[in-house]
């Protein structure tokens, strides 16, 4: 992978980690387009560079992991994903990561979602609050994230409308989001490190290029969605998700 490719790809990341419309799925795509070859690497690659963007999170919300009802909460909601992501590692990097059908029909799925989810879902807008977060709370939000696995489905989406669901304000789960994908993504990477370092150093600059840009841009767009959400829903993230499956689909895939 050349370092151009992976400035293009860690700045695809950094954009869409926090925003509900799968960053995985923008970088499965966005690697069909530019025609990098499928290998191992790549694969490992996309996950990894994730952890760059979510450790923007670290800077910014230092304080609140410091803080114990944080933390086991965190760690609480962490549980579901880390099991069920351990059990399907190896379907998910054979089979999943890479499959364009599979990412587009995801994408189209969740846009939908988005779509009937805002409909319906009113609330009054309130001050962050994690108390409202009880421990089971964090167990069932730590099982909505775990739907994410499949590639398209996008973590910050699950969480988000699970979290709602299940009676949390919105504002209290977006942080709460952003704050649970540091453990998750934590333990993908060291995964993928443990299970694929061979593979990886070979082309540890792109890596670390990807990582650097991915880290610098999510800081970014974490500042620009928090100040979004506040005046608005997420169905244009809905409606952006299914024009991208089609349009894509039908200029990519089946063009």
């Amino acid at each position: 992978m050349s370092l151009l490719y992976a400035v293009i790809l860690g700045i695809v990341e950094g954009v869409t980690e926090f925003l509900p419309v799968s960053s995985t799925a923008h970088l499965i795509l966005a690697t069909h387009l530019l025609k990098v070859p499928e290998s191992e690497f790549v694969k490992s690659f996309q996950i990894i560079i994730q952890l760059g963007a979510i450790l923007s999170v670290v800077v910014l919300y230092w304080n609140k992991f410091w803080n114990k009802d944080h933390f086991l909460k965190l760690v609480v909601a962490f549980i579901p994903t880390g099991i069920i992501g351990l059990t399907v590692y190896k379907v998910l990097k054979q089979y999943m990561l890479g499959n364009l059908t599979l990412v587009l029909l995801s994408l189209l799925i969740g846009g939908i979602a988005l779509i009937v989810f805002e409909r319906f879902n009113k609330q009054e807008p309130r001050e962050v609050d994690f108390s409202e977060i009880t421990y089971r709370k964090a167990l069932l939000i730590g099982l909505f994230q775990a739907i994410a696995i499949v590639p398209g489905v996008s973590r910050s989406a699950a969480t988000i409308v699970g979290g709602s669901l299940i009676g949390i304000s919105k504002r209290t789960i977006v942080e709460f989001s952003f704050m649970l994908a540091v453990p998750t993504m934590l333990a993908a990477s060291g995964l993928e490190l443990i299970k694929n370092h061979s593979a990886l150093n070979e082309n540890a600059m792109a890596l670390a290029v990807g990582f650097v840009v991915s880290f610098v841009t999510a800081i970014l767009a974490i500042k620009s969605f928090l100040g979004y959400i506040k005046k608005r829903d997420f169905t244009f993230f809905g409606w952006y998700r299914v024009a991208l499956s089609v349009v894509y689909y039908f200029l990519f895939v089946r063009g």
